[in-house]
């Protein structure tokens, strides 16, 4: 059998059921997330994600659900300094699930507020501020009998939204894995 054709045969099946599934009730996750920058700086996180309650909003043949994001993440990069830093965040983010709901596939954002241990300096950028916004877009796949696991592509840009200059910001590729509990 073709490679095309086994792939269909195996994905197929496994996509129907998953969109035929009912949206699973909101609960708290645990994640694991890193992603990259340009100027080689990388990152690795650990946050939880908590729902707003049963918080769901109908939205354009879709539903549109919350949650509080908080993390903290290691950035490790080339710079005039030690070149890492640590970084808290929160982010209060919208997801919305198409076909009612009952989609495997979600799409989400959000903006929220970082505090970093120490400037970012790198050779080409140089932040004037500790406390900066953090804003991201991302697409995401849940599954599982529950659908308690999920995975998310997610790009992220920080910056102080000039508050302070120089401001550069900073964009980021990343990856998340997630479980729910």
């Amino acid at each position: 059998m073709p490679l095309p054709r086994l792939f269909a045969f195996f994905l197929v099946p496994a996509l129907t059921t998953a969109v035929m599934a009912q949206e699973p009730p909101a609960t708290a996750s645990l994640y694991v997330q890193g992603g990259s920058a340009s100027g080689d700086t990388r990152t690795v996180t650990l946050g939880a994600t908590l729902p707003w309650s049963q918080w769901l909003v109908p939205l354009g043949g879709g539903t549109l659900t919350g949650h509080w994001d908080a993390y903290l993440s290691r950035w490790a990069y080339d710079g005039p300094d030690r070149g890492d830093l640590l970084l808290l965040g929160l982010t209060p983010t919208l997801r919305w699930t198409p076909d009612g709901g009952r989609s495997a596939w979600f799409f989400e954002g959000g903006i929220g507020a970082t505090l970093t241990s120490r400037l970012y300096r790198t050779q080409r950028k140089e932040f004037s501020t500790a406390f900066n916004f953090a804003s991201h877009i991302g697409v995401g796949l849940r599954w599982g009998a529950r659908r308690e696991q999920e995975v998310v592509l997610r790009v992220q840009h920080v910056s102080n939204a000039g508050i302070k200059e120089p401001n550069p910001g900073q964009n980021f590729v990343q990856l998340r894995y997630a479980v729910h509990l």
